[in-house]
């Protein structure tokens, strides 16, 4: 049986493995992690989009681009609104530090990832409107059968939320299939566009 190292053999074995590194490999690994360490602080609020483009506008466009695929990849299609615009903001920030800077085309892109989000959580809000008013004037839709453990079933009533909950159950699988397809096509782009 072999035996589980512990964390300090394994901390003690990733130490020496960075000793073997060239200088221009741990500079990469101190570059990224000072890149993430500053990406956390834009995303908690901490800096402005001008605050990070001041910090960022030395950095090797190789860090330039890994901080703009952060953002991208942190992109979500059920994001907060808040969320969505702190990144495009920095996306857009990070990309006039280029040498030949492409905002325009990252703005369209942007703006069509924002629709589909809109769109998504639009459709979604008005699907949940629809159903509550459909329960709250049919009690039918109330109804759910139960199994008891003799085999038959009864008749049990929910509360409006637990039947709202329930077929929406049933519908955002399909819904959320869609619009993520969409999403993850637009995202595409977006990464395409990024050099």
């Amino acid at each position: 049986m072999s035996r589980v190292k512990s964390a300090l053999e394994k901390a003690m074995e990733k130490m020496e493995s960075i000793g073997s590194l060239s200088t221009e490999e741990r500079e990469a690994i101190r570059d990224s992690d000072n890149l993430r360490i500053l990406l956390a602080s834009f995303y908690k609020g901490e800096l402005s989009k001008d605050a990070l483009w001041e910090k960022m506008k030395d950095f090797r466009p190789t860090l330039l681009k890994e901080a703009q695929m952060g953002m991208v990849n942190s992109l979500r299609l059920a994001s907060l609104p808040e969320e969505f615009h702190l990144r495009c903001d920095g996306i857009l920030a990070i990309e006039s530090l280029k040498k030949t800077p492409r905002i325009s085309a990252l703005e369209n892109v942007l703006a069509s990832i924002g629709k589909v989000q809109k769109e998504y959580q639009e459709i979604k809000e008005g699907a949940i409107a629809e159903l509550r008013q459909a329960i709250e004037t049919n009690p039918q839709m109330r109804m759910r059968h139960m199994k008891a453990a003799d085999g038959r079933t009864y008749p049990m009533a929910m509360t409006v939320e637990e039947a709202i909950q329930t077929r929406m159950a049933e519908f955002l699988p399909e819904h959320e299939k869609r619009y993520e397809t969409l999403f993850t096509r637009t995202l595409e782009k977006l990464l395409a566009e990024l050099r």
